[in-house]
């Protein structure tokens, strides 16, 4: 879950020969599972390489929405994501300087709140989704390196295992199309159009409050 690293375009290993996984697992160092905070009241998304200011938060029907630039990045220029519980999701959609690299960026993970703070632990494999052409399961050595440590076990391996397929099936089914995919689950989501350059105070308004749709937002001064 590379919220604060360029996100990968393709999997290192596309379009070469299936490795053993063996090989895959002496590729990546196991690691713990990535654990990150969102604490509402003071705006701050805490990752394992720091704590980060939001710019927004709005808790919806499906989950918890986030908007947050990124200061200083060669690549990115704001990152907005999804949370979505009931389906063990973050949607992540990544605003680059240059060329779109991919449209979204999916990571299976379990997704808690308590007390205004949201909590979501990841479990190593994601989803690269370029709408209506493809979708690609990346991170599987890392995903294998930590189910060899004990990181998940077996029982958690296989379930997370089953829950990324049936992501692609599905994504597969309803032709790459990620929102149709979702609303056949019963969600709707809403994105801020980020790339802005040269609108007026009016439109960027207008566009806030397409996005909200008139729900509560969290943390606004």
């Amino acid at each position: 879950m590379p919220i604060d690293a360029p996100p990968r375009t393709h999997h290192p290993d596309a379009g070469a020969p299936a490795r053993q996984a063996v090989d895959l697992i002496d590729s990546a160092p196991p690691k713990p599972p990535k654990v990150e905070r969102h604490d509402l009241a003071r705006r701050e998304h805490h990752t394992n390489t720091g704590i980060r200011a939001v710019e927004r938060y709005e808790v919806h029907a499906a989950g918890l929405a986030v908007v947050r630039p990124f200061k200083a990045h060669p690549r990115i220029r704001a990152w907005q994501a999804h949370l979505l519980p009931a389906l063990g999701l973050q949607i992540c959609r990544y605003e680059f300087h240059g060329p779109r690299e991919h449209d979204y960026y999916i990571d299976l993970a379990t997704i808690s709140e308590s007390g205004g703070v949201w909590t979501l632990t990841d479990h190593y494999l994601d989803v690269l989704v370029w709408e209506g052409t493809r979708a690609e399961l990346i991170d599987e050595d890392e995903f294998l390196a930590a189910v060899q440590a004990g990181y998940l076990s077996a029982t958690q391996a296989s379930a997370v295992r089953a829950q990324a397929q049936a992501l692609l099936r599905g994504l597969a089914e309803h032709g790459h199309d990620l929102q149709a995919y979702l609303a056949a689950q019963g969600v709707h989501l809403k994105w801020i159009d980020q790339d802005r350059a040269g609108w007026s105070a009016a439109d960027q308004l207008e566009a806030d409050r397409s996005w909200e749709l008139g729900r509560t937002l969290v943390g606004q001064g």
